[in-house]
C-alpha cells in the first residue's frame, strides 16, 4: 500500500467517526424530559514513509522500504442538555477527580515556596 492510499484510508475512517453524534448522543426520553449527552471529541492520526536503495552487483542488499501510521481518538463526556417543556438548560459534568488533582499540585507547589522561607 502506498502513502497516499494508507492517508485516504485514514482520512475515510476518521470521516465515519467524526459524525455529529459522536459529539452529540442520541436523545434519551425519560419522563418528559429529553436527555442528550455531549462529549468532547480528539483525533490525532499520522503517516510515514520511506525508500531505498540497491546496493551493486556482488554485495549485500541495501534495499529499504518502510512505511506507517497510527492514530487514536478520545471522546470524554463533558455535559448534558436538558429539555422540558418549560426550559432548556445544559448540565455539566464535573471531573472531580482532575479538581482535586489540581488542588494537590497546588498544594505540593506551595509548600515547596513556603520551605524556602
Amino acid at each position: 500500500m502506498d502513502i497516499e492510499k494508507l492517508f485516504s484510508t485514514v482520512t475515510d475512517q476518521l470521516k465515519v467517526g467524526a459524525s455529529i453524534e459522536t459529539v452529540y448522543g442520541k436523545p434519551i426520553e425519560i419522563a418528559g424530559k429529553t436527555i442528550i449527552p455531549v462529549a468532547k471529541v480528539a483525533y490525532g492520526f499520522g503517516a510515514g514513509g520511506g525508500e531505498g536503495s540497491q546496493a551493486p552487483a556482488g554485495e549485500q542488499a541495501a534495499a529499504g522500504s518502510g512505511m506507517g501510521g497510527g492514530g487514536w481518538a478520545r471522546a470524554k463526556p463533558v455535559a448534558v442538555i436538558e429539555i422540558t417543556q418549560g426550559q432548556t438548560r445544559v448540565i455539566p459534568i464535573i471531573d472531580f477527580g482532575r479538581i482535586a488533582a489540581l488542588g494537590f499540585a497546588a498544594a505540593v507547589i506551595a509548600a515547596i515556596f513556603m520551605r524556602r522561607r
